[in-house]
């Protein structure tokens, strides 16, 4: 039974599965292990379809009709997976909390311990908890690093999130080549099972999303755009379209394409009011980017207010998973500077907390547009030390450009102008080129 229900999932548009698996839950006779295989994958498909409260609600309620046991922390764990990603949820510091104490108690012994880790590892990422900790939760949830029986990107009892969620939470701590070690697994796995639809697509938008970190820019909006093309078939404007086109989105503004970046935005509708599902990067931070570039500032400013009330509403503070402040400060910065320079020591203060070298450098970066003279070159300097040891290139290669033109060294900007071409990153290329004009190293035709 469990495989027929699965490939429902696999082979239908979430709201065709949904159908399936209310009539399948509603069959006599199932035992309490296959009531909770259609649990989960109803709940699976009405989170795709953009129905997560729905999901949530019918799992709390069969975790607390279960008996005690493993069949009643299974649904817990099924629970917490569906709050976690639950953009409107009422209570996320608290189930945060409660979230930790469950994984503080259990060693990954088996497939539920296992995907509770993996949950426990995105939370304390979304929270904003030492990257370390981060990690170190994460790879409990391994065995010899990699996914655990029972918890592939194709098992039908856990299905794709929990090991997605993990992937994704190495991937913010800097952890570039395990996320993509699990990333291309899933493309694997989706490809040769002949799941060509959404989890395809999925797979898709992660390693896209994953070569954007890197940032190998041109490659990741390639992978993107695959994503996208794909999401539309199963559905245009579900969860998992949204995500495709948020990452798209914030590639393209990397790439300094912002007239694409426009584009995809009002041939998706990519505004207010967003899924019921979290989007990564969160959605208001990249389109209160993506009215930062236009020269909408008001709208901007609206925007990414909403977005850090929200965010800090849910204890959710990692500025590299959702850099509202960053770019708030940014926004803010011409008519209230101290202002400004609040969002932006905030912004410091959570990226020293979670840690990484591109937190921190990125926020420097923050605190450096705001500065002048020596104070400038220096929080650039120590920006640009810290992102040549992060895998993010991108990142690396503006805090170079930056630095370059702050202290109008010739050499600094070739490096940067050389870091960005390698990235695909047009706008940076183009900042280099000026600047190096303006101190007379470049032709004006050149």
């Amino acid at each position: 039974m469990q495989y027929e229900l699965g490939k429902v999932i696999a082979l239908s548009s979430p709201r065709d599965a949904a159908e399936h698996l209310k009539a399948a839950l509603g069959q006599p006779g199932l035992t309490d292990e296959q009531q909770a295989d259609a649990v989960f994958l109803l709940s699976q498909a009405l989170t795709h379809n953009d129905q997560i409260a729905e999901a949530g609600q019918m799992v709390a309620e069969a975790a607390a009709a279960a008996p005690p046991g493993p069949l009643r922390m299974r649904l817990q764990t099924v629970q917490f997976l569906w709050e976690g990603v639950y953009a409107t949820e009422r209570d996320g510091p608290a189930r945060s909390l409660r979230l930790k104490e469950a994984a503080a108690r259990v060693t990954g012994r088996d497939t539920t311990e296992q995907a509770l880790l993996m949950l426990r590892a995105f939370d304390a990422t979304a929270i904003g908890e030492d990257w370390q900790t981060v990690v170190e939760i994460g790879d409990r949830a391994l065995v010899n690093g990699s996914l655990p029986d029972g918890l592939s990107w194709t098992d039908l009892t856990w299905g794709f999130e929990a090991p997605a969620l993990l992937g994704l939470s190495y991937a913010f701590a800097d952890q570039l080549d395990r996320a993509e070690a699990l990333f291309g697994e899933a493309r694997r796995a989706f490809t040769e099972a002949g799941w060509s639809g959404g989890h395809l697509a999925f797979a898709y938008v992660l390693t896209g999303y994953l070569q954007r970190r890197r940032g190998n820019l041109v490659r990741a909006e390639k992978d993107l755009r695959e994503g996208v093309r794909l999401a539309e078939r199963i559905g245009h404007g579900l969860p998992m379209h949204w995500d495709a086109v948020c990452m798209l989105i914030d590639t393209l503004l990397a790439r300094g394409l912002c007239g694409e970046a426009q584009k995809v935005a009002e041939a998706s509708k990519f505004e207010a009011p967003y899924p019921t599902t979290i989007l990564i990067p969160d959605a208001a931070s990249v389109r209160g980017r993506l009215l930062l570039t236009q020269g909408r500032t008001k709208e901007a400013i609206a925007e990414l207010e909403a977005a850090g009330a929200a965010l800090q509403a849910r204890g959710r503070h990692n500025t590299v998973f959702a850099p509202w402040a960053l770019d708030l400060a940014r926004a803010v910065a011409p008519t209230d500077p101290d202002r400004a320079a609040e969002l932006a020591a905030y912004a410091r203060e959570k990226a020293e907390r979670f840690g990484t070298n591109t937190a921190i450098g990125e926020a420097m970066r923050c605190q450096a547009e705001l500065a002048r003279g020596h104070r400038k070159a220096e929080l650039l300097r120590r920006a640009v030390d810290l992102l040549s040891s992060s895998p993010c290139k991108y990142e690396h290669a503006a805090a170079r450009v930056e630095w370059g033109i702050a202290t109008r060294s010739r050499a600094e900007l070739e490096k940067g102008r050389a870091h960005a071409v390698n990235c695909g990153a047009a706008a940076l290329v183009k900042a280099a080129d000026q600047a190096l004009r303006e101190l007379g190293f470049l032709r004006g035709d050149e």
